[in-house]
């Protein structure tokens, strides 16, 4: 058995910009994290003493006997691209739920490619791992993703991304001060929405629009320069709140479907409790909702959304990685 872990993030600024859509000819850039949160894949080998040669578990379990059978699209097209042969048991499970905002697909897929190369002996590199991910999910799987999903699952951390040119994408990471750093992260609150969505669809709505919101994705790209100045030269968090607001109003801009009036309601109800700004996550409707909050202000948002799940969270570092390697007791 093979058990890899691979963390979910949260994205600052710039999500717009990392559809190749749009970077391949403007160039585009996220400031984002990994966080404490992860999705686990366990994969070992299947017994020959089952009338299936493939059992999948996740929300569903799936016992089928070929990889046309699998209704998981990325597991089977994942099983396909890394030539497995013999039977397997994939086995799903996550911190957070799935379609939420948190880049939860894409880490699935990390995942399962880091897992499946360590079956076949192979050492793969972060960045070999993101560019595999961000193949299958935009060329294979035909989905409507952008490419920060899969690189922030593979390389971890607090980052500044920049996409585009002959690497695709380049990865600079962020240094803070100890204090600046812990201080960046209990200014956030994170609450779940209540409401699982499909980001392929909406995010198909905003790719569509893109030649028509050239202004403000040339904004959301700007953005995540002011926030880096914002962050490394000591000023006041509320700016980053308050560019969140900023940066919030922007993306609704992109599609009608990235926000809904139950999304709205929450986020004037928090900014009226002391909330300096904040952004629904991933491609939006639903899923998780951010705010920056100085503590001064937090017991009184915490009580404001008591309705709403609050789920604390700390930045990782680690990116995906094995915790567990026993392939020879498979035999």
């Amino acid at each position: 058995m093979i058990i890899t872990r691979t963390p979910f993030r949260i994205s600052f600024f710039g999500g717009g910009t990392d559809f190749p859509q749009y970077y391949r000819e403007h160039g585009g850039a996220v400031l984002s994290t990994s966080i404490d949160k992860y999705c686990y894949l366990s994969c070992r080998e299947l017994p020959p003493f089952f009338n299936y040669k493939y059992r999948i578990v996740y929300s569903v379990q799936e016992n089928v006997k070929s990889l046309d059978e699998i209704q998981h699209p990325s597991v089977r097209e994942v099983l396909r691209y890394m030539n497995i042969k013999e039977g397997l048991v994939v086995h799903h499970d996550g911190d957070l739920p799935a379609r939420s905002g948190l880049g939860s697909s894409s880490s699935f897929t990390v995942g399962l490619l880091h897992n499946l190369f360590a079956r076949q002996g192979k050492i793969v590199t972060k960045r070999q791992l993101a560019m595999e991910a961000i193949h299958l999910e935009q060329n294979i799987l035909k989905e409507n993703v952008g490419s920060q999903d899969q690189v922030v699952a593979a390389f971890g951390g607090l980052n500044r991304i920049d996409f585009g040119g002959d690497l695709e994408f380049q990865v600079t990471p962020i240094t803070l001060g100890r204090e600046r750093l812990e201080l960046l992260q209990k200014h956030f609150l994170l609450f779940f929405t209540g409401v699982q969505r499909i980001a392929s669809d909406i995010e198909a709505d905003k790719i569509k629009n893109f030649v028509n919101k050239k202004d403000d994705l040339k904004a959301i790209y700007g953005m995540v320069d002011r926030a880096m100045d914002y962050l490394q030269d000591g000023v006041d968090l509320e700016n980053i709140g308050n560019m969140l607001d900023e940066y919030w109003q922007r993306k609704k801009a992109l599609s009608l479907k990235t926000s809904t009036a139950h999304i709205d309601h929450i986020y004037e109800r928090a900014v009226k409790a002391g909330a300096s700004g904040g952004k629904i996550l991933g491609a939006g409707n639903g899923g998780f909702i951010l705010f920056l909050v100085h503590y001064e202000y937090q017991e009184s948002v915490l009580l404001e959304l008591s309705d709403l799940l609050h789920v604390p969270f700390r930045f990782d570092t680690t990116g995906s990685q094995l915790i567990y390697y026993g392939i020879h007791n498979e035999k």
